[in-house]
């Protein structure tokens, strides 16, 4: 598969890794305890947790592997900076992920366990997935045999249905936004583009140039549909060792983009 692909709409760079302010004391909006219960106390704070390696940056913050201190159970922390965040007016949509990431829970759903917040920065506790990205994956082994790939459908369409059922709609589905387990479970991540739909259709342009389906390039408004077509991409991908419909990379993309125009004439017609 190519060793670069298509910005997401909505793209990532790297940030600075998180310190710890004197005076910036953690004001918990966590309603759970990191086993999965009800917290015993009433809040979390940064030095609750031994921080780690970085294990990804993104352009509002960076993911870290960390440690409970006193559970002593690993998870992945996810460091926002508000800084970034009010400045790029994404507040919404932070607020939106944690909301609908909070409530779900399927064994290929990753996890988020609770989440905090100090003076500058907002801290999302997800579980840990050992075996990283499924995009790393396919680009060590080019291709994945078919027994694998069926493996990885039939986890995130079981995962989907079980989303769809709650009218909830990840809009981003790609390797990137998929972790294997210990055993090489797939688990979706990443709902920062996911949306509680109570209407049937949407409007939004958001997701992944790659994998984003006809009716969204054409400017029609769209459903939950749009995971299925991810899935359709993903499988064309790892079988193939690339997907169906690429695009150059850039540093920005739009609606306008004659990438765009180029798709939707060839696929939306």
């Amino acid at each position: 598969m190519a060793e670069t692909r298509a910005p997401a709409v909505s793209e990532v760079h790297p940030q600075k890794e998180p310190t710890r302010d004197a005076g910036a004391a953690g004001t918990a909006v966590s309603e759970i305890k990191i086993t999965g219960s009800k917290q015993v106390r009433p809040m979390w704070v940064i030095d609750d947790f031994d921080i780690g390696r970085p294990l990804g940056r993104g352009k509002f913050g960076s993911v870290f592997i960390a440690r409970s201190k006193e559970e002593k159970i690993v998870v992945a922390l996810k460091v926002l900076f508000k800084e970034q965040i009010f400045k790029h007016n994404v507040a919404h949509q932070v607020k939106r992920e944690i909301e609908i990431q909070y409530h779900l829970r399927h064994p290929n759903i990753l996890q988020l366990k609770g989440y905090f917040h100090d003076q500058q920065r907002v801290y999302i506790i997800l579980e840990f997935a050992e075996g990283g990205e499924l995009y790393e994956r396919m680009k060590k082994k080019v291709r994945l045999d078919e027994a694998e790939a069926a493996k990885y459908v039939r986890q995130l369409a079981d995962a989907l249905s079980y989303c769809h059922v709650r009218r909830v709609i990840h809009r981003d589905i790609k390797p990137e936004n998929i972790l294997l387990d210990r055993k090489g479970n797939a688990k979706i991540a990443d709902f920062g583009w996911a949306v509680v739909s109570a209407d049937s259709r949407r409007e939004t342009l958001c997701g992944t140039l790659d994998y984003l389906p006809p009716e969204m390039i054409s400017g029609k408004t769209h459903d939950h549909t749009v995971d299925n077509w991810a899935i359709g991409i993903l499988l064309h991908e790892m079988l193939v060792g690339r997907p169906p419909f690429e695009f150059p990379e850039k540093e920005e993309n739009d609606a306008s983009d004659p990438c765009l125009q180029i798709y939707s004439s060839k696929v939306c017609k």
